[in-house]
């Protein structure tokens, strides 16, 4: 016989079991006396929650297949940077069923996509490939198996070129887009000379795939004359993929008309990535006169397209021996990989959230934007935020365990007080920041349950709990050009009516708020009230839906469209006041007056978001605790509460959705999904299999989230806040709830300190972190210094 098992070795071979799920959802009801007809506040379901249960909600892809269509498939590279020496698609040609082949050589207008005012995108590239992945041609053939299989058999011979794969790469060959772009804010030298403290730390940042539902999809009709094309596509900028398709066709815009029904998610990634892919769908549509559609399969999709920016950050930060921080130091490396997108706008919002919700006088960030042999990293949901608060909460966290303190009273330190402003001359509302913060340490017993995870690790060798909290603030704004919104409205002789405007329904609910907007605005109920799809020749323009900010821009222009046809209606109304709606919409028909009107809005000037990078803030806070087993680096999410901020919601159901559904991508950023590529730049996670996604089974076994009351927002419509990405931020503190678990784990063997845990928190880092005489034998555990 052995010597006895301690007490605290004895769940060493347990294993995690899902647990059953349950949470609450509070939100405040409408006030009492609010009209019947008027949906705006109330919880009512997604317009199109129904046929997507059933299957009949009909997606790009679902459309009917005209008797003549045909299917694309892409030729990409195999090569990561490589000059394209020739391109034979013979063999492809003489393939059952295929039709035709289209490269460079075949664009009648410009090859050049124009984004954003940098032309380094092509339809096809022509000299030289720049990733693995890189679109170099397209086969059209009568099936889309047909088309797959031909592209394949299409020969491109490169001559390789020297390849830039990785961050360290780029510093080596400073293979840079940009100038390095820098803030200085205050004296920085100064700052560090009359601090108490320095620290020193490193933290590296993984990317991040958009992994919605529905891959890239298009479809293109020629209409037969004057050069038209009717495009279907899965897209949140119709109008510039418009204006893109008009100028490789060699047509105007007023040609081209870019309809969106729905679209099966997109998180950012149905910006660029729906241009690239579309425009060659389009361009094979009016070499054959005849439909072509494309979808590409979920491999093709993460081959070609990219996602969230991958860094690495080197930070310094002084800071007093209460933990009171007085200056930040960052040097930031961007992949931006290999065109620059909206790369060039990262560094900006990086750089405008880079202190969280926290007061520091003196800043210094110098930002390099590295050119990669990679797919090109694009707009994300969160944009550069979600990179800013966990570097943020990275120097949080490693000057509690400098100081042996709390995160929580370091956090409670340095959050913004009440008249404070943001580095960037944002105003703070810190009434409700701290009211998010207060409620959520109250209503998730945080005191009460830290007390109980100490006790538990006490007692626990290899299995360690951790628990964080951590605030958030984001600021909601898109630069000045973007800053508007259109829309339509027709009352039909019937009473009811019909809604178009600028915003591509992508799953959010847009479409229901806004139904919900012109409840309210006419007076009518939801059911008299109808959106068919956004079109680029209904409302033209349109802003790209993104940023969260469509609500607000959409809603508004609404709300404008609405007053115009009541003030032309008010007549009618008072010359009966006792008629329904209908008598009114009769009466004004009758008279030959008007029942159709444009809507629209700008921010304007007094509320200019380029001042401070955001209009206004959505504040919210979240506790996580987790259980992290020592000996393998898996962990279990035992509970989440959220609190956020969302002025007083349109619909509290879709916030609520919203905000579950982007914690969970937040967790899946900062724990989960890891891109890795081979040395030649081949991307190996090109499939769930390989990606790993959350599932149902990662869910929170106990997932709170309430709505902070009594919050109004006068700079939107009806008072209400952006949500679509705020609470991606907070799937931070299931990171620092794993963090606190290893520093239980690395304190059982004498170690104490920062350490340096890199984004994704995927298991086999939190294996190594959890120090201990296995993992001794083979790796040396990083500690951030203090100087």
């Amino acid at each position: 016989m052995g010597d006895p098992i301690h007490l605290s070795q004895k769940n060493a071979p347990d294993s995690f079991h899902q647990r059953p799920i349950h949470g609450t959802q509070l939100y405040e009801e409408v006030p009492k006396g609010q009209s019947a007809d008027d949906a705006v506040g109330r919880p009512l379901v997604h317009k199109s929650a129904e046929q997507q249960a059933t299957g009949e909600a009909v997606y790009c892809d679902d459309m009917p297949v005209a008797e003549t269509e045909s299917h694309l498939a892409f030729v990409t590279s195999t090569r990561a940077h490589a000059r394209i020496l020739n391109i034979d698609p013979t063999e492809a040609l003489e393939m059952a069923g295929v039709e035709a082949f289209l490269c460079h050589k075949n664009v009648p207008g410009s090859n050049v996509l124009h984004f954003f005012g940098f032309d380094d995108m092509r339809v096809f590239a022509e000299d030289e490939v720049l990733y693995q992945g890189h679109i170099v041609g397209a086969v059209v053939a009568d099936t889309k198996i047909n088309a797959q299989r031909a592209a394949m058999r299409v020969k491109v011979d490169y001559e390789d070129l020297p390849a830039v794969i990785t961050i360290e790469d780029a510093i080596a060959a400073k293979s840079y887009f940009f100038p390095p772009t820098s803030i200085n804010i205050g004296n920085i030298d100064l700052a560090f000379e009359e601090s108490e403290h320095t620290l020193k730390g490193q933290l590296s940042i993984g990317g991040q795939k958009h992994f919605y539902m529905e891959t890239q999809v298009s479809r293109c009709v020629p209409k037969g004359e004057d050069g038209e094309m009717e495009v279907f596509c899965g897209t949140q900028m119709p109008h510039i993929l418009q204006m893109t398709i008009a100028s490789a066709l060699g047509v105007c815009a007023n040609k081209i008309v870019c309809r969106v029904k729905r679209v099966g998610g997109a998180f950012g990634g149905k910006e660029s990535n729906s241009i690239i892919t579309a425009t060659p769908v389009a361009l094979a549509a009016q070499q054959l006169n005849r439909s072509v559609r494309c979808m590409l399969d979920r491999d093709e999709d993460m081959l070609i397209c990219g996602g969230r920016h991958a860094m690495q950050v080197n930070y310094k930060v002084g800071y007093t021996s209460s933990g009171k921080v007085n200056g930040l130091e960052l040097n930031v490396y961007i992949n931006a990989g290999s065109t620059v997108d909206v790369s060039f706008l990262v560094a900006d919002r990086l750089f405008a959230s880079i202190c969280n919700c926290y007061k520091v006088p003196h800043i210094k960030a110098t930002a390099w934007v590295c050119k990669t042999n990679l797919q090109s990293s694009t707009a994300v949901r969160g944009f550069a935020k979600p990179q800013a608060i966990i570097i943020a909460e990275n120097w949080i966290s490693d000057i509690a365990a400098k100081l042996s303190i709390t995160q929580k009273k370091v956090r409670e330190l340095n959050m913004f007080k009440e008249g404070d402003i943001t580095h960037t001359n944002g105003h703070v509302d810190s009434a409700n920041l701290w009211r998010c913060w207060n409620e959520l340490i109250v209503s998730s017993q945080f005191d009460q349950r830290q007390a109980e995870v100490l006790t538990y690790n006490s007692q626990s060798r290899w299995k360690k709990k951790g628990i964080a909290v951590t605030p958030m603030m984001f600021g909601i704004g898109m630069p000045r050009f973007l800053s508007q919104g259109g829309a339509l409205v027709h009352v039909y002789t019937d009473g009811s009516i019909l809604l178009s405007h600028g915003g591509s329904e992508i799953g959010q609910g847009l479409h229901t708020k806004m139904i919900q907007v012109a409840s309210r605005a006419l007076g009518v109920p939801v059911s008299r009230i109808h959106i068919s799809e956004t079109s680029t020749n209904l409302v033209p323009n349109a802003t790209t839906t993104s940023a969260s900010i469509n609500s607000d821009f959409y809603g508004m222009a609404i709300m404008n469209a609405c007053q115009t046809i009541l003030g032309r209606m008010d007549s009618y109304i008072q010359a009966n006041p006792q008629g329904t709606w209908d008598d009114w919409v009769r009466a004004a028909y009758f008279d030959r007056v008007s029942l159709s009107a444009t809507g629209f809005y700008k921010v304007t000037d007094d509320m200019d978001p380029d001042s401070s990078h955001a209009l206004y803030f959505s504040y919210g806070a979240a506790c996580t605790e987790v259980v992290v087993d020592c000996l393998t680096g898996q962990h279990q999410v035992l509970r989440s509460d959220i609190l956020m901020d969302v002025g007083t919601s349109l619909n509290p159901a879709i916030d609520i959705g919203q905000i579950e559904g982007s914690f969970i991508q937040g967790y899946g950023l900062y724990t989960r999904e890891e891109l890795t590529y081979s040395p030649e730049g081949y991307l190996y996670t090109q499939s769930p299999q390989s990606y790993r996604l959350p599932g149902v089974a990662d869910i929170p076994a106990e997932f709170n989230v309430s709505l902070l009351k009594g919050s109004a927002n006068k700079k939107a419509v009806y008072s209400s806040k952006a949500i679509g990405e705020p609470a991606l931020l907070l799937g931070v503190s299931v990171f620092f709830a794993i963090k606190e678990a290893i520093y239980s784990a690395r304190a059982d063997v004498g170690i104490r300190g920062p350490f340096r845990l890199d984004s994704p928190a995927t298991a086999d880092r939190v294996r190594l972190s959890c120090v201990d005489q296995f993992t001794k034998q083979f790796v040396s555990i990083t500690s951030a210094s203090e100087d």
